[in-house]
């Protein structure tokens, strides 16, 4: 994909131009673009790209208009308590959104946790992860006090705390404490993440685009205002500056008239919608029934993933703390099983914990059941075949000849997608040698 943005550097440069100096059309002041201002690839390749901030963008207006954050104040959610897709049900979250400015850094405390998985993880406006502190990250200070501040500002960190820098005014932040077996514990530590500003901090407004559904995505609308979405958050990856150029004149060319917004917004719905979703089923590797994306949390050149991922599984974290694996459109109403081998056991792949998750092919959410369980995990009751091999079981009810403690429920009436986790990785599922069982319908 980076190949062909970078190939049409010269085709986006044309159409730039043509955009700056077509003449007004006296009669009715609209500017008169030929329609091959803009190909329908432009528009798809600018859609996609766009859609990575508009995600954001959504998911941030939620937050303040309907979750009450406020600026660099913590959110401390109870075990469970979040509402955006995917979510990690294995770790208890607190959230925030930070701001920064060039002259005010904000302070950050993380108490020693000892014997359980922690990050504080902030990402920017686009979904990339641009800090993790924890022990992996900071061997040398895990916990204590710490100053965010603007890269390349003076900013005011005190004395007694360890500066550490990120690129963006503004961050949207998850800190996760495992919840283990003694979850009680886990909350009183979330609980001693603290978090101040060290004075008044000038916070830029973010724009606050039209909030949209996953089951009906933005048309032509989305580029609107696509000027000052662009230029609300840099784009901290090399080489997005054609796509960014696409934008643009995608954005100037459906402003440019009825007949050219009605084309793109067409384009959109026929062509660039299409396939954006199906690249949710192609992100990576493939191996058994479960893809691997081949980049998260940090994506580099691959903006298609990274868009694809703030859609299903917005706020991921990077592979050096978690590697995801995904099942896609499984039949609610088929009873399916997974089998690990007593050698190749789920916990002998992590090496703090790993999880599976059922959520719905739409909005990426938890499915209600009777039981109100939602993932089994490295600390579920789970069952052994006699043989030392592990059997998960997802299924509408529960077979006979299987335990209860291994079945995780699904609706009959609905498709879902499985979400397979393992926190501090082997080496094998790292580089893609490994992968999950496969399932096998009953």
């Amino acid at each position: 994909m980076k190949k062909k943005a970078q190939a049409a550097i010269a085709t986006i440069a044309v159409s730039i131009s043509l955009l700056a100096t077509l003449a007004m059309d006296g009669c009715n002041g609209q500017t008169a673009l030929p329609e091959s201002a803009v190909s329908d690839q432009d528009v798809t390749d600018a859609y996609i790209y766009l859609m990575g901030r508009l995600l954001v963008l959504r998911q941030e207006r939620l937050d303040f208009e309907k979750e009450g954050f406020q600026w660099n104040k913590i959110i401390y959610r109870d075990p469970g308590g979040v509402a955006w897709a995917n979510p990690n049900l294995d770790v208890v979250y607190s959230e925030a959104w930070v701001a920064v400015d060039p002259n005010t850094c904000v302070q950050l405390e993380i108490p020693k946790i000892k014997g359980r998985y922690y990050t504080w993880h902030m990402l920017n406006g686009w979904g990339e992860t641009t800090l993790n502190i924890n022990p992996r990250t900071f061997p040398k200070k895990p916990d204590g006090k710490y100053a965010i501040c603007l890269k390349g500002s003076p900013g005011n960190a005190p004395a007694d705390a360890l500066r550490v820098d990120v690129p963006s005014k503004t961050s949207r932040v998850l800190a996760r404490v495992e919840l283990g077996k003694d979850s009680k514990e886990a909350i009183r530590l979330q609980h001693e993440f603290k978090l101040a500003p060290l004075g008044e901090i000038k916070v830029d407004s973010f724009p606050k685009e039209p909030l949209f559904a996953n089951t009906a995505l933005p048309g032509a609308e989305a580029f609107e205002d696509t000027s000052v979405v662009l230029a609300s958050e840099p784009d901290i990856n090399e080489g997005m500056e054609p796509l960014r150029a696409k934008v643009k004149a995608v954005e100037a060319y459906a402003k440019s008239g009825p007949e050219a917004r009605q084309k793109v917004d067409g384009i959109i719905k026929t062509k660039s919608i299409p396939e954006f979703m199906s690249s949710a089923k192609n992100l990576g590797l493939s191996q058994n029934g479960w893809t691997r994306p081949k980049q998260v949390g940090n994506y580099g050149s691959d903006y298609v993933v990274r868009s694809v991922v703030n859609l299903i599984g917005i706020w991921a974290n990077n592979g050096n703390e978690a590697t995801y694996f995904g099942s896609v459109g499984n039949d609610g109403s088929k009873t399916y099983i997974q089998t690990f081998p007593k050698d190749a056991l789920p916990k002998s792949k992590a090496k703090y914990f790993w999880s599976v998750i059922v959520v719905d092919s739409k909005e990426f959410k938890v499915i209600e059941n009777p039981l109100r369980r939602y993932l089994l995990n490295s600390h579920s009751p789970l069952k052994f075949n006699p043989d030392g091999s592990l059997t998960l079981v997802f299924a509408p009810s529960k077979p006979a000849n299987k335990p209860e403690s291994n079945w995780l429920p699904t609706k009959p009436s609905e498709d879902y997608n499985l979400t397979f986790r393992f926190y501090g990785p082997t080496p094998d599922v790292t580089d893609g040698t490994y992968f999950p069982p496969p399932l096998q319908a009953q």
